[in-house]
């Protein structure tokens, strides 16, 4: 029986990711996968056991990379306006500064894959209620202290503010202009209030 070569785990998770962020699921193939990560088939499957492996593994190191630093920000507790406006200022930065105009994993994995696949949905719906908690929490003490009107609840506009960062990253994919982005993220910030 042959030897499996060693490979660095991490980084080959991320070349897959990137591909996945450029290509899509479907638009991967395995040797794609293998191109980007420079690791043979064998220890790809031994590593990951499928190409949806490697593609879980893919969107957990997206949520380590992006989703989790957002919702660290939002527990820091700077004033809410504050924290509100640099977590869209975030996501615009991160989309004009994205030559490549890779998708997020999230939103590409929502579109695609949900459907589909209930392990994908599983990593997708716990990825966003994570941020979804995160960023209501932040809206309702800015409503109990008064920094934020209460006229809504805090949970819709948690969501609406997902529904716009992730509609940020569409437009963005279509035309990275940080002026128009920053349009779009400043009236959601009204909107708020």
């Amino acid at each position: 029986m042959g030897r499996v070569r060693e490979f660095d785990t991490e980084r080959a998770v991320e070349a897959a990711m990137n591909v996945f962020r450029r290509k899509g699921y479907d638009g991967t193939s395995v040797q794609d996968l293998i191109d980007a990560t420079g690791v043979g088939r064998g220890s790809l499957y031994a590593a990951f056991g499928s190409k949806e492996g490697v593609y879980l593994a893919a969107m957990d190191l997206y949520r380590e990379r992006y989703a989790v630093p957002m919702i660290e920000l939002l527990r820091g507790g700077a004033p809410a306006r504050e924290l509100l406006r640099e977590v869209l200022v975030a996501t615009v930065d991160e989309i004009v500064g994205d030559g490549g105009r890779r998708a997020c994993l999230i939103v590409g994995a929502a579109v695609e894959r949900v459907a589909r696949d209930q392990e994908v949905a599983a990593h997708v719906r716990s990825t966003t209620a994570s941020l979804e908690g995160a960023l209501s929490q932040v809206i309702a003490e800015a409503q109990a202290d008064g920094q934020l009107p209460g006229t809504q609840d805090a949970r819709d506009l948690a969501r609406y503010l997902i529904v716009t960062m992730h509609g940020l990253r569409v437009m963005g994919a279509i035309q990275p202009d940080r002026k128009s982005l920053m349009a779009v993220a400043e009236a959601a910030l009204r909107a708020l209030e």
